[in-house]
């Protein structure tokens, strides 16, 4: 089995907000890949004492060891039991009835000997590979289905769109936004490969079209994580001040990508 996790701040100045895991029980026959993306909060706070690293490194830790640990209970299971148990650490101390309270999009993938099992929620993406190198990508899109008016406003989107029915959803403090994720189980011998990625990431075909889903996945195949990582921060650099025209509101965002071929 081959594993690859390259993990970029998009500010070195900043903390890196995504998180991800790689997780290979000592039984030998399965394993699970776990990839959130911090919600970076606007300027005026989010009603809680808590940073996103913070949220994104206890919601991330109770996914991996729930998805290892508990191989009876299904990837929704699983992100609800997470969801609450990382809501409980801080209810007493913060608002977590705020929007903006500390989110994450996720991306949760397991195997087993005989199945792929994977969720997402939000806007990370997840590639799956077949043995004949057919390239799948198991996407929420309900957030490019939102008016761009609403996007261009934190406090309009937050009252229209945010964790709410027609609107998006990310990890907050609600267990039950568990049920809005993107499932779905595959037989072992059709996912030769699986390659979880961060927005900051999959820029090189959503806003730099550089190429396809399969072209990237070929690209982190070939050449490796961090090569996707790469060719990522070069067209950032070089396309720094038409940011605007590509819909990017940052220059460099953070980046993570964590391939397994099983």
């Amino acid at each position: 089995m081959r594993t690859e996790l390259v993990s970029e701040p998009g500010d070195a100045s900043r903390p890196n907000e995504d998180f991800a895991a790689v997780a290979l029980p000592a039984s030998g026959q399965g394993g699970c890949v776990v990839v959130l993306d911090g919600v970076t909060p606007p300027r005026g706070g989010a009603g809680c004492l808590h940073s996103v690293p913070w949220y994104t490194a206890r919601l991330g830790g109770a996914l991996t060891e729930l998805a290892v640990s508990h191989p009876d209970l299904t990837l929704p299971e699983i992100l609800s039991r997470a969801i609450g148990r990382t809501a409980d650490a801080h209810s007493a101390t913060c608002d977590l009835s705020h929007p903006r309270t500390p989110q994450a999009t996720v991306v949760l993938a397991r195997w087993t000997q005989d199945t792929v099992d994977h969720l997402v929620l939000s806007d990370s993406a997840l590639l799956l590979r077949s043995p004949d190198g057919t390239v799948t990508p198991v996407l929420d899109d309900r957030l490019d289905r939102i008016p761009r008016a609403w996007l261009a406003s934190e406090a309009v989107c937050d009252a229209r769109a945010r964790n709410k029915e027609g609107g998006f959803f990310t990890a907050a403090a609600d267990p039950e936004v568990a049920a809005r994720a993107v499932t779905g189980t595959l037989p072992r011998h059709e996912v030769r490969a699986l390659a979880a990625l961060t927005d900051g990431a999959t820029r090189w075909v959503e806003k730099f079209r550089e190429g396809d889903w399969t072209a990237l996945c070929d690209v982190i195949r070939k050449e490796g994580a961090r090569a996707a990582v790469d060719r990522v921060r070069e067209r950032e650099a070089a396309d720094r001040e038409a940011r605007a025209f590509l819909g990017r509101g940052k220059t460099h965002d953070d980046a993570t990508v964590v391939y397994v071929e099983l």
